[in-house]
């Protein structure tokens, strides 16, 4: 048995939750990876996996070990980038939680150029209005949006994002602009809300940040869809800028009442603090952050 490949492969177990899944992965079958970690079991003298026809339930003893052997491989993958051959770019796989709007219009757009600075690295991008587990769901890194609160995690700044009032041109062709807050009540808005609750607008009067309940057909919690509405022309919405940046830039969509525009949301990309980061990981940062200090265009 080759203990760290062994290891490799539990640790990934753990993250897929399908011996199947890690098979296709590794380019193995099913059988391979199962017999992997039953000798990785009787080297280890636990049992770490208990199998059933329908999944796979990590036992108390394999959740400890996941999360040592998650170190080890990390360290290990970095060990091999500091010492190994130094002309070698980094490899291997970088796992990613984003929000699904900002992945696919801010995140995704920037992957073709790291991607021909380094060819071997794959990213594996899952996406989620949550806040993920990153040790417990074996993420690398996450982009988190407001204001941060978990202090086991090491935050670098990305950017900080505009909300702004829009409605597109062809809604405001139907309807009057609004100059003024009062004139929202004879609108029609897009209603963010989730779980039957709906969420005020955050606007900026004077020196004082007020709530607006705003009133229209559509509820919805998903910010793809709020972007789909206002395109639509089915009102006015309150979004961050970068949801609508290039329809703002072209025009199709109007930013309104900007003047009652609130303080700005920081972005962050997180990661679990105390553990050493991979290379791969590290330069993917690095590039994001510098990617997002580029200087934007704005309308």
């Amino acid at each position: 048995m080759d203990r760290m490949h062994a290891i490799r492969l539990f640790v990934r177990l753990v993250e897929c939750g399908s011996f199947s899944a890690v098979g296709r992965e590794e380019g193995i079958g099913q059988p391979a990876v199962s017999k992997q970690i039953g000798a990785l079991e009787r080297y280890l003298g636990e049992q770490l996996v208990l199998r059933t026809s329908r999944q796979v339930v990590i036992t108390e003893a394999g959740q400890a070990f996941y999360e040592s052997a998650k170190r080890l491989m990390d360290d290990f993958d970095a060990l091999e980038s500091s010492v190994g051959d130094r002309r070698r770019s980094p490899r291997g796989t970088i796992r990613i939680n984003t929000a699904p709007a900002h992945g696919r219009l801010c995140i995704t757009p920037l992957l073709p150029e790291f991607f021909r600075r380094y060819p071997d690295v794959t990213i594996q991008m899952s996406v989620s209005e949550r806040h993920v587990d990153l040790v417990g769901e074996g993420v690398d890194l996450a982009i988190r949006h407001g204001r941060l609160v978990d202090s086991s995690l090491t935050a670098r700044k990305l950017s900080e994002a505009d909300s702004v009032l829009t409605a597109s041109r062809d809604y405001l062709s139907r309807n009057s602009v609004p100059t003024r807050l009062a004139e929202l009540d004879q609108h029609t808005c897009v209603v963010f809300a989730k779980d039957r609750e709906r969420y005020p607008w955050s606007l900026k009067v004077g020196k004082e940040t007020v709530s607006y309940m705003p009133h229209g057909s559509l509820l919805t919690g998903d910010a793809e869809h709020v972007r789909a509405a206002v395109l639509c022309g089915l009102g006015i919405a309150q979004a961050p800028r970068w949801l609508l940046a290039e329809e703002i830039r072209s025009g199709q969509v109007q930013v309104l009442l900007p003047k009652l525009q609130p303080a700005r949301v920081p972005i962050h990309l997180v990661y679990p603090a105390g553990r050493r980061v991979p290379v791969r990981v590290r330069v993917f940062i690095d590039y994001l952050v510098a990617a997002f200090a580029r200087p934007v265009r704005r309308p």
